[in-house]
C-alpha cells in the first residue's frame, strides 16, 4: 500500500555540512551510559552490553518469522501501524514479534549466534518534502540546487547476499520519497541448492541455507548508516581512540557493499586511508613519475576537468601574446605535454604569422633512467615543424619547484614570458617556505601573465576532522561526476585508472600528516590572499574565455551535468551546483593592466 510521506517531527535530516554539529549524528555522552554497548551507541542505539545475545536471538526469530508468514500476513503492518526506528533496540524487536504472534513452537535454527554489532533495522527516511512529485532521475549525492553540500547516500536496493533476489513483481515498492517507514522485505531463493549464502544483517555475515528467506535492504538508509560510520570513525581517530576507530572502521566495509557507483568507490577509498591512518601503514613516496602521469592522462580522457585547466590557460596566455614577436612559456606542470598542442596551433592561426615559441618544461626527476622531458620535447618539435611554427624547446629537472632560480631559465631580452601552473602550487605549502621561494622566482621572471590551475577546495585546514569532512564532500562530487559524464559511454580503463587517480589523493589527505601530506588543496579566496600579498595583480579572464570554455564542455558529450561559473574575473568547473576547480591569471602588481581580449583571439579546444 502506497502511502504519503509525511514528515515526522522524530525523523533527524543528516547534514555534514559543519564537523562542528557532529553531535547531532551521535551523542558522546550516551557512550558513557553503564552497561550500553560502545559500538552501537555511536550509531544511534541504545542496547546493553548484557542484552547482546538477547537481542541477536529476537533479530533472528524475527527474520525466520518474517521468511514463514503467510503473504497477508504481512499486510497489517503496512496499513494499521507505523514502526519509526527506535533508540530501544530490544523493546522494539518485542513489539514487531508481538505483531506476528509467532506460534509456540517457532524455535530459532540457531541459536547461539554471535553478538549483532549493528542491526538490521533500518535507520528514518531522509527528509524528501522538497522533492518534486516524480523525479525524472536518481538524486546525485550532491543534488541539491543549493549550495549546501550534505552528503545523501545514492537510492536504490541491495541484497545482501552473495545470490541475487528479485522482490516479487506483482508488489512493486513505492518511491523512496512515498515511504512513510522502512521494513525489512524478505524474498525466498528460487533456486535450491546446497551451497548456503551469506546473508549481512546489520554488516555480520550469517550463514543460511540457500532455502532460507533472504533479507533485503533499502540501500537509501544503510548509505546514511555508511556516511555516519565514516564521520563517526574520523571523529574517533582525531580523539585518539583507535580501539573505537578500529571498530568502526571494519564496519565501514561492510556497509559499502550495498552501495552502488561513486558511494561505494569513495567509501572504499576513504575506508583505505582511515585504515592507514589507524594502523600506521603509510603510503609509500609518491609513484614514479612515469606512472603518475600516466594516471593524469586517463584522467584527462575520462572528464573535461584537466582540458578545461588547459584551454582557459592557453586562452589568457595566447591574449598576453597578443602582437608579441617572440614568446617564451616557462611550464611547472609539464608532464606529457598535453597543454601545447592546442596553444601552437592557435599561434600558427595568428594574422600576420606565428611568433617565435620558446618553451621550457619543468619536471621532476625520472625513476626508470628514461628523459621523459626530452621525449615530450620531440614530439611537440615534430608537430611545431608540421604547423611551420619557429619552436625551440628545453625540459628543465627539478626535485622541487621550491628549488627554481630564475638565473638558470635563460631568459633573454625582448621576449614575452608566460609561467603556467596546473595542480602544482598546492603541493609546495607542504614546505615550510616553499611557496613564498616559488612566487618571489616568478616575480624575477616579470612574466606578462601568469596563469594558475587548482582544486577549489579546503584541504589544508590544521584540524584533522575538518579536513575529512571537506575531502569527502569533494571527492563525492568528483566520484559522482565520473558516473555521469557525458552522453557517450566512458572507456572502461581509463575510468577505472581515473578512480585510482583520485584515490590515491584521498589516501594522502587521511592517512599522511607534515612533509608526505602534499594535497593541500586550498580554495580560490585563499589563492587571491596570497598572492595579492605576495605582489601580484588579478588579470581578468573575461567574457570570451567563459563562452569558449561552454563551448568546450557542449563539446564533452553535451556537457550535462558540469556547469562553467565566472568569480570575480576567474573561471570555476563544477559538478552541478559544486565548483571543483578554478582558473586564475595574474600579473605583476606594478605591470600595466593588460587590454581586453579580443574575439579573434581564441585557440582551438
Amino acid at each position: 500500500m502506497k502511502r504519503e510521506y509525511h514528515h515526522h517531527p522524530h525523523h533527524p535530516t543528516y547534514s555534514t555540512t559543519s564537523p562542528t554539529g557532529k553531535g547531532e549524528m551521535w551523542d558522546a555522552d550516551t557512550q558513557q551510559d553503564a552497561g550500553m554497548d560502545e559500538l552501537l551507541a555511536v550509531l544511534g542505539y541504545n542496547v546493553k552490553a548484557s542484552d547482546m545475545a538477547e537481542v541477536a536471538q529476537k533479530l533472528e526469530q524475527l527474520e525466520e518469522v518474517i521468511g514463514n508468514a503467510p503473504e497477508d500476513g504481512l499486510s497489517h503492518l503496512a496499513s494499521e501501524t507505523v514502526h519509526y526506528n527506535p533508540s530501544d533496540l530490544s523493546n522494539w524487536l518485542e513489539s514487531m514479534l508481538s505483531e506476528f504472534n509467532p506460534a509456540a513452537n517457532c524455535s530459532l535454527d540457531n541459536p547461539f549466534l554471535p553478538p549483532i554489532s549493528q542491526p538490521s533495522v533500518i535507520p528514518p527516511p531522509l527528509d524528501y518534502t522538497n522533492c518534486s512529485a516524480q523525479p525524472k532521475q536518481e538524486p546525485s549525492l550532491f543534488g541539491s540546487p543549493a549550495m549546501d553540500y550534505d552528503l545523501k547516500a545514492i537510492p536504490g536496493k541491495a541484497l545482501y547476499s552473495h545470490i541475487e533476489q528479485q522482490p516479487p513483481p506483482q508488489s512493486p515498492a513505492p518511491p523512496l520519497y512515498q515511504r512513510e517507514s522502512k521494513r525489512l522485505k524478505p524474498t525466498t531463493s528460487a533456486t535450491t541448492t546446497s551451497n548456503s549464502v551469506s546473508s549481512a544483517i546489520g554488516g555480520w555475515g550469517v550463514s543460511t541455507e540457500s532455502a532460507r528467506p533472504v533479507v533485503l535492504v533499502d540501500s537509501q538508509e544503510t548509505g546514511i548508516r555508511l556516511v555516519h560510520t565514516l564521520m563517526a570513525c574520523a571523529d574517533a581517530v582525531q580523539q585518539e581512540n583507535m580501539k573505537l576507530a578500529e571498530a568502526l572502521v571494519k564496519q565501514i566495509g561492510f556497509l559499502a557493499v550495498s552501495q552502488a557507483g561513486a558511494m561505494r568507490k569513495v567509501a572504499t577509498y576513504f575506508a583505505e586511508g582511515l585504515a592507514r591512518r589507524i594502523y600506521r601503514l603509510y603510503p609509500d613516496k609518491p609513484l614514479d613519475t612515469s606512472f603518475s602521469d600516466i594516471l593524469q592522462m586517463h584522467f584527462y580522457e575520462t572528464c573535461p576537468y584537466l582540458k578545461f585547466a588547459h584551454f582557459t590557460a592557453n586562452q589568457a596566455i595566447l591574449e598576453a601574446f597578443e602582437g608579441k614577436k617572440r614568446v617564451h612559456v616557462i611550464d611547472f606542470s609539464m608532464k606529457q605535454g598535453m597543454q601545447w598542442p592546442a596553444l601552437m596551433q592557435a599561434l600558427a592561426l595568428r594574422p600576420g604569422g606565428p611568433p617565435s615559441f620558446r618553451l621550457t618544461g619543468i619536471g621532476p626527476p625520472s625513476t626508470d633512467n628514461t628523459d621523459h622531458l626530452h621525449e615530450v620535447g620531440w614530439k611537440l618539435a615534430h608537430l611545431a615543424e608540421t604547423i611551420h611554427v619557429e619552436f625551440k624547446y628545453r625540459g628543465f629537472v627539478a626535485n622541487s619547484l621550491a628549488d627554481l632560480d630564475a638565473s638558470v631559465l635563460e631568459l633573454r631580452e625582448g621576449e614575452s614570458v608566460a609561467v603556467n601552473s596546473v595542480f602544482e602550487l598546492h603541493s609546495l605549502l607542504a614546505r615550510p617556505g616553499g611557496i613564498e621561494r616559488v612566487l618571489s622566482a616568478v616575480k624575477d621572471m616579470k612574466p606578462e601573465i601568469l596563469t594558475i590551475v587548482e582544486q577549489e577546495a579546503n584541504h589544508n585546514g590544521p584540524v584533522f576532522l575538518d579536513r575529512f569532512t571537506e575531502s569527502l564532500h569533494y571527492y563525492s562530487t568528483l566520484f559522482d561526476s565520473l558516473e555521469g559524464c557525458g552522453a557517450s559511454p566512458v572507456n572502461s580503463q581509463d575510468k577505472l585508472m581515473s578512480e585510482v587517480y583520485l584515490g590515491q589523493q584521498i589516501c594522502n589527505v587521511v592517512a599522511c600528516e607534515g612533509p608526505e601530506r602534499v594535497e593541500r588543496h586550498e580554495t580560490l579566496a585563499q589563492w587571491r590572499a596570497r598572492l595579492g600579498s605576495a605582489g601580484f595583480d588579478p588579470v581578468n579572464l573575461g567574457s570570451n574565455a567563459f563562452k569558449q570554455a561552454s563551448m568546450l564542455l557542449a563539446l564533452f558529450a553535451g556537457g550535462d551535468g558540469y556547469r562553467v561559473e565566472e568569480n570575480n574575473g576567474c573561471l570555476m568547473l563544477g559538478w552541478h551546483t559544486r565548483p571543483l576547480i578554478a582558473t586564475s591569471a595574474w600579473q605583476l602588481a606594478n605591470k600595466p593592466a593588460l587590454p581586453l581580449p579580443s574575439s579573434s583571439s581564441t585557440p582551438p579546444p
